[in-house]
């Protein structure tokens, strides 16, 4: 029988070359929004095009159209439904749930409280629990939540006018970068560590004990340095994210923290979290004066450029597999390290779990370099994008550039690196 043309040289070929494409147009984002505002009668496009979230399912498209023309429109259906969209779906449900008022009314309130038991300035103490204890909630709540509230709780603390554009890059490192690492204490809350859990036996407590406290200890050395490059430009964000709204009650807050939980616990099951998702629209609209708008464009968006990595990321094996399984252990950290920069990190460690007789030094240096390098760019970790999407108007252009972004990152992904490698 005939190799599908999907899966033929050809194919793969083409979907590298879309893929490397799609990498190019990312960094490019920002230049696209530059240009928007030099020519007017051209900004629609121009604004589409700088939309980082658009840039991944926009070259999906174009690869789903290739294939059709290549190998009939029946083979391209066929290849976009054998891909599995679990991923970008929870995304996008988390990202409106947890970025709901009530869950993150009490979440600041919580969070205020503690802030105010330090004897320190309350803003500086606000930006470091955003910048720690948020990222290393996501190892309960999953990545893409704590992205989503810990992105909701500092947009008006760092991401703002008055903050110099270099620290507003810094301060987005360190974020991104520990969300990332700060998953790592359970086995079920970070997309890299999910794909491989199963496959190689490893549970909340190998996790904790392997990964887990030393991405702690790198998570409060990233935000300690990072407050304290920031400590001179805090002083007016309390009042600029102050203000108090109408009193939250106790009861509502509470069914918005049922509903997280419930999509959290029922991640791998769409229908069961999407159903739950659609009860929750519906609450919200009965008891909708103690909402704000939900951010289903941006949790669209987001899901969105997901799953055209998913598409686009489904034609990649052929390269990356191979690479992965042809490097020691400590090659294979820093080789893990630089591709998850340019894939998802997820998708890295799932090619790791397909090769046979991996030994447990490779397998270990494999996640760990996975989860270090899950800040350098928009695309190496799922959460990421959400970030993004919710913090980029504090930006200059409206736009997060990639080099800024990778340069944001470079020390503290070194921090993350120094932690797993030498402990």
């Amino acid at each position: 029988m005939a190799e599908p043309i999907v899966h033929s040289s050809l194919m793969q070929t083409v979907g590298a070359v879309l893929f490397g494409l799609a990498l190019l147009h990312t960094f490019c984002a920002k230049q696209f929004e530059v240009l928007a505002h030099r020519h007017p009668r051209h900004a629609g496009l121009l604004h589409l095009l700088g939309e980082v979230e658009v840039v991944f399912g926009f070259w999906a498209f174009v690869l789903i159209a290739s294939m059709a023309l290549l190998a009939g429109g029946t083979q391209a259906i066929a290849y976009a439904e054998s891909l599995q969209y679990t991923e970008p779906l929870f995304v996008f449900v988390v990202m409106v749930v947890a970025a709901s008022k009530p869950v993150l009314s009490i979440v600041q309130r919580l969070l205020a409280g503690v802030a105010r038991l330090v004897p320190l300035p309350t803003p500086l103490v606000q930006a470091w629990l955003g910048l720690a204890v948020v990222p290393l909630l996501g190892s309960l709540i999953t990545e893409p939540a704590a992205m989503t509230l810990a992105a909701l709780m500092l947009a008006n603390q760092i991401f703002r006018d008055g903050i110099p554009e270099w620290l507003k890059y810094g301060a987005l490192g360190v974020l991104f970068v520990n969300i990332s690492i700060g998953g790592t204490l359970t086995s079920y809350a970070a997309p890299p560590v999910l794909m491989v859990a199963t496959t190689w036996n490893w549970d909340t407590a190998f996790m904790a004990s392997t990964f887990g406290w030393k991405a702690a200890l790198a998570v409060l050395v990233n935000a300690s340095g990072m407050a304290f490059l920031l400590r001179r430009h805090l002083g007016q964000a309390a009042q600029a994210a102050g203000g108090s709204d109408e009193a939250m009650p106790l009861a509502v807050s509470l069914i918005h923290l049922l509903v997280l939980g419930g999509v959290v616990v029922l991640a791998h099951h769409p229908v069961l979290f999407l159903g739950l998702f659609l009860f929750f629209l519906g609450y919200t609209q009965a008891y909708a004066r103690y909402q704000s708008p939900l951010i289903l464009k941006e949790g669209l968006l987001v899901g969105f450029f997901l799953a055209g990595l998913v598409v686009l990321g489904g034609l990649q094996q052929w390269w990356l597999q191979p690479i992965v399984s042809s490097l020691a252990p400590l090659a294979l950290f820093f080789g893990a390290v630089a591709l998850t920069a340019v894939t998802d990190n997820a998708a890295l460690t799932y090619l790791g779990s397909l090769i046979e007789g991996i030994s447990g030094a490779s397998q270990y240096m494999l996640v760990a370099g996975a989860v270090t390098g899950g800040g350098l760019t928009v695309i190496a970790n799922a959460p990421n994008p959400a970030g993004v999407a919710l913090l980029k108007s504090g930006f200059n252009d409206g736009s997060i550039g990639a080099i800024g972004l990778l340069l944001g990152a470079l020390l503290p992904t070194a921090v993350a690196a120094l932690f797993f490698l030498l402990l």
